[in-house]
C-alpha cells in the first residue's frame, strides 16, 4: 500500500510541477520540491499550488490562527463584545487568540465573511496577497 501511495504522490507532484511551470513559463526542470507536497520553488520565490477544497481549509485554519490580529470593529460586529474590550485583549498579540476564537458567535460566518471581503489570497499568499487560478481547479499563491 504505501508503494502505491508513495507512487501517486510522485504523479501528483510531477503533474502540480508542470501546471507551475506552464503558469510561469519556464522548463519543468526548474521547479524544484519545497518543504512539504504543495510548496515549490522557482529561484528565489517559493509557490503554494493548492486545489480549491485544499485552499478553503488552509485559509480556514490561518484565519483561526490568526483572529487576534483582525480588525477590532470586524470582530467586535461577530462577537457582540465592545471594541474597547477588543482592543485590550490585542495587546496581548497570539497570546488572546484563543480568547478572541471561543467569544467568535459563529466562527464559519466569521470565516466566510473575511474571504468575502478579502479573498484567499490575503490570507495565503504572503508575498502579494494574490490568488491565481490554474487550470483544473488548482489555485496558486506565491509565499515569498
Amino acid at each position: 500500500m504505501e508503494n502505491i501511495q508513495s507512487k501517486n504522490n510522485q504523479k501528483n507532484e510531477i503533474y502540480l510541477r508542470v501546471k507551475l511551470a506552464e503558469h510561469l513559463d519556464c522548463d519543468v526542470e526548474e521547479i524544484e520540491q519545497g518543504y512539504d507536497d504543495s510548496t515549490f520553488e522557482h529561484g528565489n520565490a517559493e509557490y503554494l499550488l493548492l486545489t480549491d477544497s485544499e485552499a478553503d481549509e488552509r485559509a480556514k485554519d490561518y484565519i483561526k490562527d490568526s483572529v487576534w490580529a483582525f480588525n477590532s470593529w470586524y470582530i467586535a460586529k461577530h462577537t457582540g463584545l465592545n471594541e474597547s474590550i477588543i482592543k485590550a485583549l490585542q495587546n496581548e498579540c497570539e497570546d488572546a487568540n484563543d480568547i478572541i476564537l471561543n467569544s467568535i458567535k459563529d466562527i464559519d460566518k466569521f470565516i466566510s465573511d473575511a474571504i468575502s471581503e478579502d479573498g484567499r489570497g490575503h490570507f495565503m499568499s504572503s508575498y502579494d496577497g494574490e490568488e491565481v487560478e490554474l487550470a483544473d481547479n488548482l489555485f496558486l499563491y506565491r509565499i515569498n
